[in-house]
């Protein structure tokens, strides 16, 4: 896929560009201000580019539900009951063929800002990453963008029909949607859908609560979950074609990628037959899987995805790691798990689904999480994904107001980020993404886990990397406290990493250190780490 390592960088575009500092509980965009696709000028993303990353995740750039009323401009209005949220969430996707009308200078022109953005991303070096949410859509979506000759989703459905192989839509015949809260939200009609359609998360009833996915309406890709989940896939159903179709209309703007949403909810069988049909005239396109199932993990990969969340995995075992739950040998188990896999699974931290590092409710400051960020960005050549905000330590402990205090950063009020705190701690960060991007080591060559020799040390992680003459060798504190380690080097690492005995002069590519080490089979290396800190010696 690349010869270079991949960073991604994810943006919650909405937030990333907002320079407005009011933060009012769901505030308005008028009160909260809101960030534009213009705000990613060719100098910023310079910057980003700078950091080492070499792809941007737009994140909610296709029109979603919102309360805010675009109907001057001819965008249909959202009744509030079913948008969560003043902004409303990126997954409740109202026109698959429109942009986000909040993220526009000029509403009437934003596709023409959106390819503005593309060009401009490519021109800095940089490759472009938005959504894909095939799953479900907003309950009140319909099209205004669509070009000419397409048919709109569930215009020609059999409503009369629970589940239809060509129905684009799973209904309760006979019964409104009658959620267990308020319909009226405000308004002085409440929310009227009849027949009641299938909520997003699966829930195939007309009466969701409150934490299911109430404000998106569940696509039927031919699966009749009625029947326990009978697939109906010749002819081929109507929604595969659609999607297709979307699919082919966002490659044709120039992007290089999709990230898709709950992508395991969607069957294996659509995707083996789509993605190829995009890669054929965009062969460069990539496509990333949000599945959280191991077990399917190599048939989605089977069916065209080139890179998985490694979520239950890496994600989960370092989280652990960083918070005491679990000693260092949850990573060596996770990385074991994924193995022959290694190059498709997406390293993370944090992203908009997850706790930020440095909330109350995670590690709660941004460094002691350095030592899982060096260790996720070096430990493997697959790639790893840093979310705007991370690097400068956002701590998302904010009441933001649909989304509440709850140590994540909104993705359903207007907001904006803190500004950055720490020029020390990005500046860490760009030099860890910096020795990946440029390092052979990291990029093309072998890992060697040092823990199965060095079992004594539970809160300590180290590891080789080695490319022909170019090695590695990175080490990285969990603890609170200062540590000597006496780090044991077995034969078998000089074996299979082709190494040499004897004395060498490394350099800790953090600082610049010069320190000599010796090296001998199952012999002992003595490494000095600080609270939470890192080595990366080269030698």
């Amino acid at each position: 896929m690349a010869s270079s390592k991949i960073i991604i960088y994810q943006v919650f575009t909405r937030l990333y560009g907002n320079s407005c500092q009011t933060r009012k509980p769901f505030g308005t965009i008028e009160e909260n201000g809101c960030g534009k696709l213009n705000d990613f000028s060719p100098s910023v993303l310079k910057q980003i580019r700078e950091m080492g990353v070499t792809h941007v995740w737009y994140t909610g750039v296709i029109r979603h539900a919102t309360m805010t009323d675009y109907s001057q401009y001819g965008i249909p209005r959202q009744h509030p009951a079913v948008v969560k949220g003043r902004a409303g969430s990126p997954y409740a996707i109202t026109d698959y063929y429109d942009i986000d009308p909040d993220l526009a200078v000029n509403v009437s022109k934003r596709m023409e800002e959106f390819e503005r953005l593309v060009n401009r991303t490519h021109r800095a070096g940089l490759k472009m990453i938005i959504d894909f949410v095939p799953n479900h859509v907003a309950r009140q979506y319909k099209s205004i963008a669509k070009p000419e000759g397409v048919r709109d989703l569930g215009e020609d459905d059999n409503t009369e029909h629970g589940f239809d192989p060509q129905n684009n839509f799973y209904y309760c015949p006979g019964q409104s949607f009658a959620p267990y809260f308020d319909l009226y939200h405000g308004e002085q009609q409440p929310y009227e859908e009849t027949p009641a359609k299938a909520t997003g998360n699966d829930c195939f009833h007309n009466a969701p609560g409150v934490n299911d996915w109430y404000e998106t309406v569940k696509l039927n890709y031919g699966v009749d979950y009625y029947a326990g989940r009978v697939g109906h896939f010749d002819p081929i159903p109507d929604t595969w074609k659609k999607m297709l179709h979307i699919l082919l209309y966002w490659a044709a703007k120039g992007i290089d990628g999709f990230r898709c949403d709950m992508a395991e909810m969607v069957p294996a069988e659509f995707w083996a037959w789509a993605t190829p049909q995009v890669k054929e005239p965009f062969p460069g396109i990539i496509f990333i899987g949000e599945v959280y199932n191991p077990q399917e993990y190599r048939r989605y990969l089977a069916s065209g995805f080139d890179l998985l969340y490694d979520k239950v995995g890496m994600y989960d075992a370092m989280s652990d790691v960083l918070c005491h739950h679990r000693d260092t040998g949850a990573i060596t188990w996770a990385w074991q798990q994924t193995d022959d896999i290694k190059d498709h699974m997406l390293y993370f931290l944090e992203n908009h689904d997850e706790l930020r590092l440095a909330s109350d409710f995670f590690v709660g400051d941004a460094w002691k999480a350095l030592p899982g960020v060096v260790t996720c960005v070096l430990m493997q050549q697959n790639p790893f994904m840093l979310y705007a905000g991370q690097e400068w330590g956002e701590r998302g402990m904010d009441q933001e107001g649909f989304s509440g205090l709850d140590g994540r950063t909104t993705i359903f009020d207007y907001w904006s980020l803190h500004p950055a705190q720490s020029s020390a701690l990005t500046a860490y960060y760009k030099k860890v993404m910096e020795i990946a991007r440029t390092s052979k080591a990291v990029s093309e060559g072998t890992m060697f886990d040092l823990m199965y020799a060095n079992q004594q040390y539970r809160r300590q992680f180290a590891f080789f990397r080695k490319a022909k003459k170019e090695t590695l060798l990175v080490v990285s504190n969990f603890d609170d406290v200062p540590v000597t380690m006496g780090l044991t080097i077995p034969a078998h690492a000089f074996d299979y990493l082709g190494l040499e005995e004897g004395s060498c002069q490394a350099t800790d590519l953090l600082t610049g250190q010069e320190l000599p080490l010796e090296l001998s089979r199952d012999g002992a290396v003595g490494i000095n780490l600080e609270a939470r800190g890192s080595v990366i010696l080269k030698f």
